[in-house]
C-alpha cells in the first residue's frame, strides 16, 4: 500500500474549489437548458408536420419545462451542498 501525505486545503484553495465548483453547476444548467432547447424545437417540429395537435405541444411543452426545472433545481441544491462541503473546516 502507498501512502501519500495531503496537507489539509487553506481557506484560499477551499473558496477556490468552491469557484470550481459553482462554474461546473453553471454549466451542468446549461447544458440542461440546450436540451431543454433541442426538445422543444423536436415538439415544434412534430406541430407543423401535423403529427401532433397544438393542446399536445402545450402539454409537452409544459412537461418539458417541469423536467428542466426539476434537474435546475437539483444541480442548485447538489452544488449548494458541495460548496458547503468545501467550505467546512
Amino acid at each position: 500500500m502507498i501512502r501519500i501525505p495531503l496537507p489539509p486545503l487553506t481557506e484560499e484553495r477551499r473558496i477556490e474549489l468552491g469557484k470550481v465548483v459553482h462554474h461546473e453547476g453553471e454549466n451542468a444548467k446549461i447544458a440542461i437548458r440546450n436540451i431543454r432547447r433541442d426538445a422543444n424545437h423536436q415538439v415544434k417540429e412534430l406541430l407543423t408536420e401535423k403529427e401532433i395537435s397544438e393542446d399536445a405541444e402545450r402539454k409537452a411543452e409544459a412537461e418539458i419545462q417541469n423536467v428542466t426545472n426539476t434537474a435546475v433545481s437539483k444541480v442548485d441544491e447538489i452544488v449548494a451542498e458541495k460548496e458547503k462541503e468545501i467550505l467546512e473546516i
